[in-house]
């Protein structure tokens, strides 16, 4: 593999400060951001409105020159909405697709917890899939294609509870939250004049991005390394105040963000440290605990701590 070379190094690190440049104080979620689109894995925001998420999500699009939809959920969204639809073509006399918003690189899903049931799992055959189905035809989905969909804290009125399933296509789940005193303060001052974003020049293209995205498949897992992952993974099934631990989906969600985020930081091999900071953005949205533990005190970090306390961390042995 080519390793991340100081030009892949110098691309993401524009790419970062791009999005550092439309929402301030924020490096490390913008961090985790570019980790899940680095794995071609999907996001989950999660967070009360108005904290910069569609700011986040369209500067990401801007700086890879992709194409962006945004879907605004609500209980009348249809799937049909969503995919595209087959409208008869008298002329032609045949049915042509009219492709749906999600015919794109990145999608914003906002409010996605307000979708019916219904429409939620045609999102999740894209997500998993990578193409749509309408009247029984199938359609690709361009490539790279990275869903972000934003959810409001359960407690919001009217908004319906995702899936186990759908959940678990989110490769990595996280809050931006309100930002610090002085970078509100600082977000006042940069947009006196206009909003960063316009200013944004697109730093690669999804032709680029694609080619990133294979390097990071490359990315060196040693086998201890590569145990210990799966040794915490398994652990989360077993322990005893969990109801559903992290499924192997998870597992190899963990793997790819490991590999991205290794990636991220110009290394060509992962580490345990990696693993170690991403597991609970990984697998948090994805573990359910016993409601006699929840009612005990437990908490997903404070079961994800514990298990981390038992899994003896590989250390690498000098010859």
């Amino acid at each position: 593999m080519e390793t991340a070379t100081h030009h892949h190094v110098e691309e993401i690190a524009r790419l970062k400060a791009n999005l550092e440049s439309c929402i301030l104080g924020k490096s490390a979620e913008i961090e985790l951001l570019l980790t899940a689109m680095l794995a071609g894995g999907h996001v989950l925001l999660e967070d009360v409105p108005g904290t910069g998420k569609t700011v986040l999500i369209k500067s990401l699009a801007r700086s890879m020159n992709g194409i962006f939809r945004r879907i605004q959920c609500n209980p009348d969204l249809l799937p049909s909405d969503i995919t595209g639809v087959s409208i008869y073509h008298p002329k032609e006399e045949k049915f042509l697709f009219r492709p749906g918003p999600i015919m794109t690189n990145i999608l914003l899903v906002d409010e996605i917890n307000r979708a019916t049931t219904k429409t939620q799992s045609a999102l999740l055959e894209a997500m998993e899939e990578h193409h749509v189905t309408v009247d029984g035809d199938v359609f690709e989905l361009p490539a790279p294609f990275i869903m972000l969909a934003t959810q409001n804290p359960i407690d919001f009125e009217g908004t319906y509870t995702l899936p186990e399933a759908q959940l678990d296509r989110f490769m990595i789940k996280l809050s931006l939250g309100y930002p610090s005193e002085a970078a509100e303060k600082a977000m006042i001052a940069s947009q006196r004049s206009a909003h960063p974003m316009e200013a944004l020049q697109p730093i690669l293209d999804s032709e680029r991005m694609l080619y990133i995205q294979d390097q990071v498949r490359h990315v060196h897992m040693d086998d201890a390394v590569a145990d210990y992952l799966v040794t915490l993974t398994r652990k989360t099934r077993e322990h005893a105040s969990v109801l559903l631990g992290a499924s192997p989906r998870a597992t190899l969600s963990l793997v790819m963000a490991s590999k991205a985020f290794a990636y991220l930081h110009g290394r060509d091999y992962v580490i345990p440290d990696d693993i170690k900071y991403l597991a609970p953005f990984v697998l948090s949205h994805r573990i359910i605990l016993h409601p006699e533990a929840r009612m005990d005190g437990a908490t997903v970090p404070s079961v994800l701590a514990k298990i981390f306390e038992q899994v003896r961390v590989p250390v690498r042995m000098e010859k």
